[in-house]
């Protein structure tokens, strides 16, 4: 990326792409090692909190950036080009760190006074955690496993929700007769970490499952992203399950974007067995090249759409209607659906050069497929979001 103007005019979106841009050779090269070490190497971890691309959504009051979403956006996807796994972890201690902007100043401004934090953490309530008192500090004793840890090795406080539970062990309830859920705040050190991160792809992104158990959490280290009042600002009143969908299709773009480039790249250098011509001469190829970038920008145009007028609405009112949650949650589910077509269209189109571990097109389709398994990039959402513009009575929680 080249800019012709001065570092200092500079937007906040300008310089952190810019940061992405320098570390993209350094994430290039990570690729082979992350996917043989099932986790991001710490050191690259920490290359990329010091660019201060893990503290996007940490509250400017305790020196995070407070970026806005469309930001986020364009930051996940431009590291996704150079390495998903990378990306991914990105965006998973991104949204982690927004409980920052739920928890009371003064334990928030001792969890964030390290700038380079790194978080990890699973809003699904896969814990329990009994009201106690330790050392006169009111607080949880919780126990509980969380799959799907992104993040979590390299991770100096990992998050987990939970079911509280009263003395007798029964699950306490809110006034509307729902579940109290919250999310604790662990220290690295009282989670287990196990090795079960084998798949596909995003094999980089370390998703292991975790577990605590008899862990002490002060309730000032414990929030919930629905019942809770956060801090003042457009941030904390973005719906946190569209925060986590955008992330997703962000991802998956970037990898689009990277399946494209490298077909181009190949198609201009491989003549295919049998022929005389370059594969980029081949009408087929040209077709697929086409329709690929015209999927690729369609969806990601309806997305950014859909999270600029939300965000509008974040920052003008506080309020984001069911519509607008409704109009993001399937621009992210089609973004991520529209990813997982071009990169299949774009692998077919290469031919036998894309089956082998050295092809970026390969990693290309097993990260893309990975990724577009995430519950908030399924099908379920089209069924979601279809009731609404038909006007049929719907639970709109999840939005």
């Amino acid at each position: 990326m080249t800019f012709d103007y001065e570092p200092s005019e500079l937007t906040q979106r300008d310089e952190l792409l810019y940061a992405c841009q320098e570390l993209t050779p350094i994430l290039q090269a990570a690729n082979d090692t992350v996917e043989k070490e099932r986790h991001l190497p710490n050191e690259l971890a920490e290359r990329l909190a010091q660019a201060g691309l893990y503290r996007m959504f940490v509250p400017r009051a305790l020196g995070g950036l407070e970026a806005d979403v469309h930001t986020f956006v364009a930051v996940v996807e431009k590291l996704a080009q150079a390495n998903a796994a990378a990306a991914w972890c990105t965006f998973i201690s991104n949204t982690s760190t927004i409980i920052g902007g739920y928890l009371p100043s003064p334990e928030a401004k001792l969890l964030f006074e390290n700038p380079n934090i790194k978080m990890a953490g699973v809003f699904a309530p896969r814990g329990t955690a009994v009201r106690t008192v330790v050392d006169g500090v009111s607080g949880f004793l919780v126990n509980g496993s969380w799959m799907w840890g992104s993040a979590s090795y390299n991770a100096d406080f990992i998050t987990g929700g939970c079911v509280i539970l009263d003395k007798d062990g029964k699950p306490e309830k809110l006034a509307d007769g729902t579940l109290e859920n919250r999310s604790m705040v662990f220290r690295a050190e009282q989670v287990s970490i196990a090795d079960t991160w084998h798949t596909l792809g995003l094999r980089g992104t370390g998703s292991n499952e975790y577990s605590v158990k008899d862990a002490f959490v002060p309730a000032s280290l414990s929030a919930s992203i629905l019942t809770d009042v956060p801090i003042a600002g457009a941030l904390f009143k973005f719906p946190v399950f569209c925060i986590l969908g955008v992330g997703i299709a962000a991802v998956a773009l970037g990898i689009a974007r990277l399946a494209i480039d490298s077909l181009i790249e190949l198609a201009t250098k491989k003549t295919p067995q049998g022929s005389a011509r370059l594969l980029a001469e081949r009408a087929s190829t040209q077709q697929h090249v086409a329709r690929a970038e015209a999927q690729l920008r369609s969806a990601r145009a309806f997305l950014i759409d859909a999270v600029d007028r939300a965000w509008s609405a974040s920052t003008d009112s506080g309020e984001i209607s069911v519509a607008l949650r409704r109009d993001l949650r399937l621009a992210t589910t089609h973004a991520s659906e529209e990813a997982v077509q071009v990169v299949t269209r774009v692998y077919s189109c290469a031919g036998g050069s894309a089956i082998f571990d050295d092809s970026p097109l390969q990693r290309c389709l097993r990260d893309v497929l990975t990724a577009s398994q995430h519950m908030m990039v399924s099908e379920s959402t089209y069924e979601l979001t279809g009731r609404l513009y038909l006007g049929l009575p719907t639970n709109s929680a999840m939005l």
